[in-house]
């Protein structure tokens, strides 16, 4: 069984300078690889248009917790 399914929200756990996300944002599984080890991610902006989409290793990304806060941030595309 995967850690992760399509759909599902997860955090990013770490920034990616070179697509512009910082850990904390928030994308959707779009796609799980490699028996559950990667996944497709899409992180958007407030207005739904996409940010970026990266395939990331699944330790890259976390589940939502219950504590957890929204923040909104500006978003510049590199």
């Amino acid at each position: 069984m995967y850690k992760f399914k399509d759909l599902e929200t997860v955090i990013l756990t770490h920034d990616l300078k070179e697509h512009g996300l910082r850990a904390g944002d928030m994308g959707a599984v779009v796609n799980v690889y490699n028996n559950g080890k990667a996944a497709e991610v899409e992180f958007v902006t407030a207005t739904g248009k996409t940010a970026a989409l990266v395939t990331l290793n699944i330790d890259d990304v976390r589940d939502i917790k219950n504590d957890d806060m929204l923040h909104v941030r500006g978003f510049a595309a590199v």
